[in-house]
């Protein structure tokens, strides 16, 4: 049983993932800098560490760098899928998601096919949202094609 649970990656065996996906896999991470500073780290983690597909499920870990409050997270989340043109929860549904965070807090986003995303805290359930199309529509913001980075999305996605 040692053995097992030694060949599971740290901070895997108790995380939501294991839990939700089928053979979690990180498959590429990266971090998000803001005029130069870094605001948190991403990784993306995929069954069996698959290449990335809107079609499978998977799950997005950000670590925050930097001290955030709630407002300012819900905040930029609606005006980044605003500016994507992606149809957002509202204000809200995001409020009961996102909490504040602190430097070292981590965000777990995991879908559940294309209208389903469940939000982790710091290994906590916060909420699920259930929208039409809330997977893309949310998940965009990161892994789109109009992201704030390509190099930063490249990298999350392996490439």
């Amino acid at each position: 049983m040692l053995s097992l649970f030694l060949l599971v990656p740290a901070g895997l065996a108790a995380s939501p993932l294991s839990g939700q996906l089928s053979d979690p896999k990180l498959l590429g991470s990266s971090t998000f800098r803001f005029l130069g500073l870094p605001v948190y780290d991403a990784k993306l983690y995929t069954p069996g560490g698959a290449p990335f597909s809107w079609k499978e499920d998977f799950g997005l870990q950000l670590t925050y760098r930097k001290n955030l409050a709630q407002k300012a997270l819900v905040k930029s989340t609606l005006d980044e899928m605003a500016r994507q043109g992606n149809l957002a929860p509202t204000q809200a549904q995001l409020a009961t998601c996102f909490q504040g965070v602190s430097k070292g807090d981590s965000y777990l986003a995991i879908s559940e096919g294309p209208n389903k995303v469940g939000f982790w805290r710091n290994g906590t359930q916060t909420c699920t949202l259930t929208n039409n199309g809330i997977k893309r529509s949310f998940m965009s913001i990161f892994l789109g094609n109009n992201t704030r980075s390509a190099s930063f999305t490249r990298q999350l996605k392996g490439q």
